[in-house]
């Protein structure tokens, strides 16, 4: 991979989104992670006066906000801190238990979480007239690891043709601190909480299948069943044809 040429190239499609939809700018939910930071720093290239990143934490990791500060400190991105943590505690005093099952709900909770932030990101959104650019990548939008009208509640995907470890050469091309490099992956939906353990496939594992196609039958069984259960998420609802 080109990664120079990737990175300018991307940076023009982003621009390019944003003035085809006639609108002034940029703006990204910006969590700590690389993903996030990897778009911060393409979106300052090319709409330096136009990109807003909103930190937005809910219950979240104290080090994710510093991260994402760091990011915003050493390319200059403009931000907005939008603490979420008592919103959140009020829709779940109203919300019922419809289902008690601990698991369940703890999905369900993490997800409130990704769908408070997309309200969030739009509600800046149209007083900007701005576009809401997403930090999906094509490693999550394969087996579906995002949550549907959440983090994939978004106007554009640049980095959903990339895997995890092409973001990561990208990451290291654009400077990103190495300590938001290396750390493991994590949506911060709760305490020690990482994509790969919640995926239950490594990212390494999932790019080289994706790339080349390969991997052990369980394995390549794990990915597969993912993609299947997770397709309503990467589709428009079906309407009848008739």
């Amino acid at each position: 991979m080109n990664t120079e040429l990737i990175a300018k190239k991307l940076a023009e499609w982003i621009k390019d989104n944003v003035r085809a939809a006639g609108c002034k700018g940029a703006v990204l939910g910006m969590s700590g992670g690389i993903d996030s930071s990897v778009v911060a720093a393409l979106c300052i290239k090319v709409l330096s006066k136009n990109t807003l990143g909103l930190i937005m934490p809910c219950h979240s990791n104290e080090k994710d906000k510093v991260h994402a500060e760091s990011v915003a400190k050493q390319f200059s991105i403009p931000t907005k801190t939008i603490v979420l943590d008592n919103i959140y505690d009020e829709y779940l005093k109203i919300l019922p238990d419809f289902k008690p099952d601990k698991t369940l709900t703890q999905l369900a909770r993490a997800n409130l979480k990704a769908r408070l932030r997309m309200i969030t990101l739009y509600y800046a959104a149209n007083q900007l007239k701005y576009l809401v650019i997403g930090s999906g990548n094509r490693s999550e939008l394969t087996v579906g690891y995002f949550t549907k009208h959440g983090d994939s509640g978004v106007d554009i995907l640049p980095l959903g043709n990339l895997v995890k470890k092409e973001v990561r050469e990208l990451a290291r091309f654009l400077k990103i601190p190495p300590e938001i490099i290396e750390k493991a992956p994590s949506a911060g939906l709760w305490e020690g909480q990482t994509d790969e353990a919640e995926m239950g496939i490594t990212y390494e594992a999932l790019d080289n299948y994706i790339l080349t196609g390969k991997a052990p039958e369980e394995l390549k069984k794990r990915i597969e069943g993912l993609r299947a259960s997770s397709a309503h998420k990467c589709t428009t609802p079906p309407i009848p044809e008739f």
